[in-house]
């Protein structure tokens, strides 16, 4: 039974679920913070929206990439994993404190893509300094 659980391509579908579901449950965290509902707004077509949540799914995804290959135990990645999500929260909410005069998430629900472009370029960039944190 050890050999099936140092299998290759049951490490990979167990990281790969475990971060299918962290994207989720993340995702969900920040729909909590925002004063939009994401998918009702990229049903509408609101490209901003698009770009922001985008971005952030980038983000998880690019943390749990160095947290993948910087850990050999599943639950030592998934550590890191919420540690990185935390950091690129703080990292929302230091961006909507150093724009005092306009609101990040009433810009971004108005389809403003310039403010949508840089919250996702916010959250990529971040993701690799946290990444590299990681590493």
């Amino acid at each position: 039974m050890n050999s099936f659980w140092s299998n290759e391509y049951v490490n990979t579908a167990g990281d790969y679920s475990v971060v299918i579901l962290s994207i989720v449950v993340f995702l969900a965290v920040f729909e909590l913070v925002t004063k939009y509902n994401n998918w009702e707004e990229i049903k509408k077509g609101n490209v901003a929206v698009a770009m922001a949540t985008g971005g952030k799914i980038f983000g998880i995804a690019n943390v749990f990439r160095h947290s993948i290959m910087q850990n050999d135990s599943l639950l030592t990645m998934i550590a890191w994993g919420i540690f990185g999500f935390f950091l690129l929260l703080i990292g929302y909410f230091i961006f909507e404190f150093l724009t005092p005069k306009f609101k990040i998430d009433e810009e971004i629900k108005n389809d403003n893509r310039a403010v949508g472009l840089i919250s996702m370029m916010i959250s990529i960039g971040l993701s690799y300094i946290i990444g590299a944190g990681i590493s």
